[in-house]
């Protein structure tokens, strides 16, 4: 049998007021189709974190899960250290 593997993404933490939940948000450039100007187009994703270790502005790495709640299939996995 091979290992399952899961989407493995990366993104910043925007709100932390639910209970186990965070808010994170994708954001990727991309360029108009027709005219070529790019622009920023943002995704968020809520995430399980059982022990609220992400705080609002870290850059966390969360991974795909069964369905956890209406809207929450995805599952905390590390925060990412700040580069200096």
């Amino acid at each position: 049998m091979t290992p399952r593997t899961h989407r493995l993404l990366q993104g910043t933490v925007v709100s932390t007021k639910m209970q186990k939940t965070a808010v994170v948000r994708i954001d990727r450039r991309v360029a108009h189709p027709k005219y070529g100007k790019m622009f920023t187009v943002s995704k968020k994703f809520k995430i399980h974190d059982p022990d609220a270790k992400a705080r609002v502005g870290d850059l966390v790495e969360f991974e795909e899960c069964r369905p956890l709640s209406k809207d929450k299939r995805w599952r905390y996995v590390r925060t990412v250290p700040k580069r200096s």
